[in-house]
C-alpha cells in the first residue's frame, strides 16, 4: 500500500483529484508574464499545489504546466521504465528533466514565460490555456487553432475509440 493510500485509509489525508478542463484565451505582457486563469488557480489551490513545472510538449508546439505532484509522478514513472546503465535511457531522462522551469505564481497569479519558451511554442502575445485533466497546455492562439481536428475527424475518432466490439 502506497503512502497516500495508507494515509487515506487512516483518515489522515484526503486525496484530491485535479480536473483542469476548458480553454481560456489570454495575453502575455511585454515582459512575458501571463495570468494563470482563476478557474485553474482555484483547482490547484484546492489540491494544495503551490508550484508548477513548465516544459515544452514533446509532441506539439505548446508548453505544458504540470502541478508539482503530477510532474513528480511523471518523472517517477519514466525513471521506473529506464535503465540507469543504458546510455540512451540516461540521455532521454536527462533531456526530459533538464528542459523544465519551476514556477511559483506571484501574489497576482502571474508567472513568467521566458523568451526561450516563447520561441519554442511560437508564442507572441495571444495565448490559449487548455486544461488537460491534470496538466494545462499553453498555446499560441494561432497554433491552438491549427492543432484542432476538424469536427468530422473528431467525431470519427471518438466513435472509434469508444465503440464497443461485439
Amino acid at each position: 500500500m502506497g503512502k497516500n493510500a495508507y494515509l487515506c485509509s487512516q483518515g489522515l489525508f484526503k486525496e484530491v483529484r485535479m480536473r483542469l478542463i476548458g480553454n481560456i484565451e489570454a495575453k502575455i505582457d511585454v515582459k512575458g508574464r501571463a495570468f494563470l486563469p482563476a478557474v485553474f488557480r482555484k483547482v490547484l489551490q484546492a489540491a494544495g499545489e503551490e508550484r508548477l513545472v513548465m516544459r515544452k510538449d514533446i509532441h506539439q508546439q505548446c508548453l505544458v504546466l504540470y502541478p508539482e505532484s503530477v510532474w513528480n509522478e511523471q518523472m517517477d514513472a519514466l525513471r521506473a521504465r529506464l535503465n540507469r546503465w543504458n546510455k540512451q535511457h540516461q540521455q532521454v531522462f536527462r533531456q526530459f528533466v533538464s528542459e523544465v522551469e519551476i514556477l511559483t505564481l506571484d501574489g497576482n497569479g502571474r508567472f513568467l514565460i521566458s523568451k526561450r519558451y516563447q520561441r519554442m511554442a511560437q508564442i507572441e502575445q495571444d495565448i490559449k490555456f487548455v486544461g488537460m485533466g491534470d496538466t494545462i497546455e499553453i498555446w499560441s492562439s494561432k497554433q491552438a487553432e491549427e492543432a484542432q481536428m476538424k469536427p468530422e475527424e473528431f467525431s470519427a475518432a471518438i466513435e472509434n475509440l469508444m465503440s464497443v466490439e461485439g
